[in-house]
């Protein structure tokens, strides 16, 4: 276990010193008088939130992370802690030095309380104080990281959102997002600062997004392009929802067809468009929300059990087991 933190805290250190002479390392807040220096404070912050750890020691094999998967886990604050102190032992020579930074570590592990929480510190938002808590975390790999490199990672501690509403981080019931980074190209990190009940995965709202719902023909490869009908006065989708099929131009793939599909506008009522559509009604039509993604109950239940990895077998199976390997 010492080789490996060393090895850790070893490679940690080269990362960490590559991104100070490229000059990128983030500034360190100033928070007053601590027992370790503003510059080091940071960096064992960020180290804390695994920054600098090599990817192969968070997950040990590529089968465990497929291919569109998401990965739920809890982070060790024993093993955090211990890369820690691994870090600063590089700078001890002597079994005094040692012995009084053991007298330091409960300081030190108050300031690292503090400053982590300062690493990732949304403007207007004010800082968290007290002990830190549970971290727990998040790995997804899947096109729709690389596809949408602003997408957006919220977590609450109890279901607090409607369909479209988005609280501040500042909520009550919404927790602070410690790390949130692209590790590679289709490979999404992120830490909190708790134990979420619902986590919320969502494209960037940034702008205005068109598209349209593509239904595979059953019997055939081909796939249909659909639209919700919105209501032209009060600009809400139509109840119960009706479909609106999209044409594109033939030999042309992704290039719409806007006469069929305007055509086929104006011959559903529920519209109310009447016998002529401009490109405001035309854009209506094509709105598209951000996708959003939930994981979690919508319920009160111990999020132990969605947090906590298990596998479970059926009692008939174990014993099947069992008979063969007896």
């Amino acid at each position: 276990m010492k080789q490996l933190t060393a090895s850790i805290v070893l490679s940690a250190l080269k990362a960490s010193a590559v991104s100070f002479e490229a000059g990128v390392a983030e500034p360190a807040t100033s928070l007053g008088d601590r027992a370790v220096p503003a510059e080091l404070r940071g960096w064992l912050a960020r180290l804390r939130l695994l920054e600098g750890v090599p990817f192969s020691y968070l997950v040990a094999d590529s089968a465990l992370l497929p291919p569109e998967s998401i990965r739920f886990f809890y982070v060790d604050r024993a093993w955090t802690d211990s890369l820690v102190q691994g870090a600063l032992s590089v700078g001890t020579v002597n079994s005094g030095d040692r012995t009084q930074l053991e007298r330091l570590y409960p300081a030190i592990r108050d300031d690292i309380d503090v400053e982590e929480r300062e690493v990732r510190l949304p403007g207007g938002e004010a800082g968290q104080k007290g002990p830190a808590g549970t971290v727990t975390g998040l790995l997804l790999r899947s096109a729709a990281v690389s596809g949408w490199p602003g997408m957006h990672v919220r977590a609450y501690r109890r279901d607090v959102v409607g369909d479209e509403e988005v609280v501040p981080e500042s909520h009550p019931d919404r927790i602070k997002v410690l790390r949130l980074e692209r590790l590679a190209p289709a490979v999404l990190l992120a830490l909190f600062d708790g134990v979420p009940q619902l986590v919320h995965l969502e494209e960037p709202r940034q702008g205005i997004q068109f598209g349209v719902r593509l239904t595979q023909i059953e019997g055939t490869t081909q796939y249909q392009a659909q639209v919700p009908a919105r209501n032209r006065d009060t600009s809400t989708t139509v109840e119960p929802e009706q479909l609106m099929r999209v044409f594109f131009r033939p030999g042309a793939p992704g290039v719409l067809d806007l006469g069929r599909t305007a055509k086929e506008f104006r011959q559903t009522a529920a519209t109310h468009i009447g016998t002529a559509i401009d490109s405001a009604e035309f854009a209506l039509q094509m709105l598209r929300f951000p996708f959003r993604q939930v994981f979690g109950e919508l319920e009160d239940v111990p999020m132990d059990s969605v947090f906590r990895p298990s596998i479970g077998l059926r009692l008939v199976d174990l014993e099947k087991r069992f008979k063969t390997q007896g």
